[in-house]
């Protein structure tokens, strides 16, 4: 009795002690389990921001220079007009406020408001509204820069494009009146401060309908506004919650804007002016920089007078042409190989047509592009290319002086009771669509040369 008594008595003592012991190992477990997972913690952070939305959206779309497509303006459109819009409702941006110092503010309202100049002056209020858009919704997207200037300059260096072509092509050169450089200005300041014009939803890229990038069939197409069509990015990259990117402030000072804004100079006079040397894409653009130095313009009626290099290859010219129109649906551009002999101011003598270069007439009411060349100057297969010479006739309609070539003529339009006659070569394309002063010349305006 007393041997099984003494186990029972060790019993009783060593099952609370094993219990104890376990319970204690328990918890040495749990501490080491939660001291792991606390230097787990802090030792890897979880992914935020742009790379947490690169998980979940993939990798992010590369940003391009606007690369065009070698096309004809007609060809442009048409592939334009079959790519289908995307379908369904899209969002609006969200309104954005500027914060910040006074001088950031004022550069950023500069650089905004010299984009609308630049790049759709002759487009009406919405058409304004919507390029605006597009630089604030770029400048909240993390493929951009995050301040306004650092999204309208992005890609200036280059010489093979960049991301608003004005920045880089010489355009900087023509200078808006002040009025409407103040009207620019006023809309910037609106944007700026809460203003959003929703119809063109998030859309990050836009260009002209009578042009093709390389990129665009690549987006979605989102809207059409004048001249200008605007698409995002497909996917997630081009949905509300790509869109994270906070306004950084500190606007750059961009010494190409000096011209027209005080706060975007140096201080530094050689600075200042060595910043107007500004870059060349191409030959074509480097005859437009040339070309704006001495061009004569009237861009409220779409006219323009440019110098241009006779050793420029002649199929850049239209290309130098369009850029100079920009968006202009009605635009008129004659140039000069001779400086001697350029006009120095609107109405055009018709002495001095004859000596022209090159023309261009857009006219896109009638759906009609034409540019031609003067073959003395710059030879075309072509011969329907060519302008022809002139001949100036004065007096009545009766009066008119015999036309024993002419194929030689470029059409001159003369007062004849009951309405115009044209007089045309053979070869010229006049028909009841246009007429013949209106294929060669353009329609005449008020204030229009010739």
């Amino acid at each position: 009795m007393h041997h099984e008594e003494l186990q029972l008595t060790h019993a009783a003592v060593v099952r609370p002690v094993q219990r104890w012991a376990l319970i204690v190992l328990g918890i040495l477990v749990i501490v080491c389990i939660a001291a792991a997972a606390l230097w787990s913690s802090r030792a890897y952070k979880a992914p935020s921001g742009v790379e947490a939305l690169k998980l979940e959206l993939g990798e992010m779309p590369a940003v391009e220079p606007l690369e065009l497509q070698q096309v004809a303006a007609e060809v442009a459109k048409l592939k334009n007009a079959e790519q289908p819009f995307v379908l369904g409702a899209f969002p609006a941006a969200k309104p954005f406020q500027i914060s910040g110092g006074s001088a950031d503010i004022q550069r950023a309202v500069d650089c905004l408001a010299a984009t609308v100049y630049y790049e759709a002056a002759q487009e009406a209020a919405a058409g304004q509204l919507a390029v605006m858009q597009v630089v604030l919704n770029r400048m909240r997207h993390p493929a951009y820069p995050k301040t306004v200037c650092g999204v309208v300059f992005q890609g200036q260096e280059r010489r093979t494009g960049c991301q608003f072509s004005y920045t880089c092509d010489g355009s900087l050169r023509r200078q808006p009146s002040a009025s409407a450089w103040d009207r620019y200005r006023q809309m910037a300041r609106a944007m700026l401060n809460g203003q959003v014009y929703a119809p063109v939803g998030l859309a990050t890229h836009y260009h002209a309908d009578y042009v093709l990038p390389y990129w665009s069939a690549s987006l979605d197409k989102l809207r059409v506004e004048g001249r200008h069509i605007f698409y995002r990015w497909k996917g997630g990259w081009g949905s509300p919650r790509a869109f994270v990117g906070g306004y950084r402030g500190a606007e750059g000072v961009f010494p190409k804007l000096a011209l027209i804004s005080p706060v975007h100079r140096t201080g530094d006079p050689v600075l200042d002016a060595q910043a107007l040397a500004l870059p060349v894409m191409t030959a074509a653009l480097d005859a437009k920089v040339v070309a704006s130095a001495a061009a004569v313009s009237d861009a409220e009626k779409g006219l323009y007078i440019l110098r241009i290099d006779p050793s420029l290859d002649p199929a850049q010219l239209p290309t130098l042409a369009q850029q100079t129109c920009g968006v202009r649906p009605y635009c008129k551009v004659f140039a000069w190989s001779n400086a001697a002999l350029m006009p120095k101011s609107f109405p055009v003598a018709e002495d001095q047509l004859a000596s022209m270069a090159f023309s261009y007439l857009r006219n896109s009411e009638q759906a009609f592009e034409k540019p031609l060349w003067n073959c003395a100057v710059f030879p075309r297969a072509d011969k329907k290319q060519c302008i022809r010479r002139r001949v100036v006739i004065e007096g009545k309609a009766e009066d008119l002086i015999p036309v024993t070539k002419p194929e030689d003529i470029l059409p001159v339009v003369v007062a004849k009771p009951g309405g115009l006659r044209s007089l045309a070569g053979p070869d010229e394309a006049g028909t009841a669509a246009a007429t013949s002063a209106e294929r060669s010349l353009g329609r005449r305006r008020p204030g229009d040369p010739g």
